[in-house]
């Protein structure tokens, strides 16, 4: 009887054990960036342990920077749907054809300059517009990049005329796009590239946001940086998202679902802003001030007539793939307030 008694204390202990593992979930969370970024350890990391101190250690996650889960970043929204990740951050437009709705907000001269003044513009879009093309995920956060400026390295962009000729960095289709319009070529390539491309000479610069440029050591072998005046639309902007498997999130017990949701939409998209801009003014501030090329409203106005075709083009495009594009732009440019 006491083999008997003993065998079932033990065998409910390993039940409870059981339970109780089956009940911790650790979410693979995977990105483009190193792990020294500041988005790491600035964002993502708090907002990891905020979920775990919140679900007192129920719900954490292991970070995979630098693409060590396999793939490229434009596979990262493949990556996550199929659950090779749970959870990623990625641009939409890194996957070129599958989010072009969310393209309507990085068309030129769309969002201001600043992670929490456009932040908000960005997911209401996304809301309004664009939660179709995201059926197959749990968005967590819909952001922007806070806009891109033109950094280059030998030759200073005060004008319209300068930019003839030159090979740029773009980010995404509509940036590409506009680089072409401004009368430069746009070049593709990911950001751990972009330093190395500079310094050889493969580039003459990048359009690119200030809040990366320490990360990514592009502050380092560009010299000039053009800014527009106070107030004025950002030239370009990428729309950044982190995306989560639904069945990962549904799998969940609801008081962790409860957490998730919680710590996500506009509240994580405000955490982001508040840092994203941190780090926007401080890139800025550290930029010795003779490197810092100011445009007058005239030129920077010219550079917003010779794009204006992007965006009627892209709407051109999106209606042949069966969407509204006219609308889309609409709505975009009313909830910015870019006329």
């Amino acid at each position: 009887m006491k083999s008997i008694r003993l065998a079932a204390v033990m065998a409910a202990a390993m039940l409870a054990g059981t339970a109780q593992a089956a009940d911790t979930f650790v979410l693979k969370f995977g990105h483009f960036l190193p792990a020294t970024s500041h988005h790491q350890r600035l964002i993502f990391e708090p907002w990891c342990e905020k979920l775990k101190s919140e679900s007192a250690g129920r719900l954490s996650c292991q970070l995979y920077p630098s693409m060590q889960l396999g793939g490229t970043p434009a596979k990262l929204a493949d990556m996550v749907r199929n659950g090779v990740a749970d959870i990623v951050w990625t641009a939409p437009s890194y996957s070129p054809g599958k989010f072009p709705r969310i393209e309507a907000m990085e068309q030129p001269f769309m969002l201001p300059y600043g992670a929490r003044k456009s932040n908000p513009m960005v997911w209401k879009f996304y809301e309004d517009y664009a939660r179709d093309e995201f059926t197959d995920y749990k968005v967590l956060a819909m952001h922007s990049d806070g806009g891109m400026g033109i950094h280059t390295a030998r030759k200073p962009v005060k004008v319209l005329a300068d930019l003839k000729d030159m090979k740029l960095r773009a980010s995404n289709r509509s940036s590409a796009k506009l680089i072409e319009a401004l009368g430069a070529t746009p070049v593709s390539m990911p950001p751990a590239q972009m330093t190395e491309s500079i310094s050889k000479g493969v580039i003459d610069g990048v359009l690119f946001t200030w809040n990366a440029m320490r990360d990514v050591k592009v502050n380092e072998v560009t010299h000039f940086h053009t800014e527009p005046s106070a107030n004025q639309p950002a030239l370009s902007s990428t729309v950044l998202t982190m995306l989560m498997n639904k069945n990962t999130f549904n799998r969940l017990p609801d008081d962790l679902k409860v957490i998730i949701e919680r710590n996500s939409g506009p509240a994580l998209n405000e955490f982001i802003g508040e840092v994203w801009d941190g780090e926007m003014d401080a890139a800025f501030k550290q930029t010795p001030a003779s490197e810092i090329v100011q445009m007058s409203d005239a030129d920077y106005q010219a550079m917003q007539t010779a794009a204006a075709q992007v965006a009627d083009n892209w709407v051109k495009e999106v209606d042949g793939k069966g969407l509204d594009g006219e609308a889309l732009l609409k709505g975009a440019r009313a909830i910015s307030q870019i006329q």
